[in-house]
């Protein structure tokens, strides 16, 4: 009985140090995960250069030059009409560009560009059943998403008046988050 208490007394502050340890662990873990509605840009070497030159054809058989946008705030919503994240956020994007459209010239001009090899019946009646007018771009060789590295939707960039990246999440977004997002960058280019 006795050696059993004095090896249990000498333990203790093992076993505690270590729960400590444990403990510690978890906490920094916690404190660095993002959350799912995390608007902080997410890393890329794109931030602050020019946005790659990419084109495509839009839904409706239009072609499409990011470079042709340049004097206006875009952004480029990368989806696929079977990724669910997608779906949750896309009443979001159509209350974005509401808001948006409601500022006039001001307003971003945002991009639907299909990351995937969804078949334009698919993206068409995901559209006409959810809503959204905005040019929907067609990424058949997905040689937009190889230029941003883009490996998995939805991500959403958003490119200043001048070109330039200013700003991407990899998670879903919120209509008031982005456009908050897009007036701090508006601010700081004044």
């Amino acid at each position: 009985g006795r050696a059993v208490a004095e090896r249990r007394r000498r333990l203790a502050p093992w076993i505690a140090l270590a729960v400590a340890a444990v403990l510690a662990a978890f906490f920094i873990v916690l404190a660095s995960a993002k959350s799912e509605t995390n608007t902080d840009s997410a890393d890329t070497p794109l931030i602050g250069k020019p946005a790659p030159a990419v084109s495509g054809t839009t839904l409706d058989g239009q072609q499409w030059e990011l470079s042709r946008r340049k004097g206006s705030w875009v952004v480029l919503n990368f989806f696929q009409s079977t990724c669910v994240p997608c779906k949750e956020e896309h009443s979001e994007l159509v209350r974005f560009a509401e808001q948006q459209a409601a500022l006039g010239t001001d307003g971003a001009e945002l991009y639907t560009i299909d990351f995937s090899d969804d078949s334009i019946d698919s993206v068409t009646e995901f559209f006409r059943a959810n809503g959204g007018s905005w040019p929907i771009v067609l990424d058949e060789r997905g040689s937009i998403g190889v230029a941003f590295g883009v490996n998995k939707v939805p991500e959403t960039w958003v490119i200043s008046p001048s070109g330039v990246v200013v700003f991407r999440t990899i998670a879903k977004v919120t209509a008031d988050s982005l456009s908050a997002q897009i007036q701090r960058f508006r601010e700081l280019s004044q």
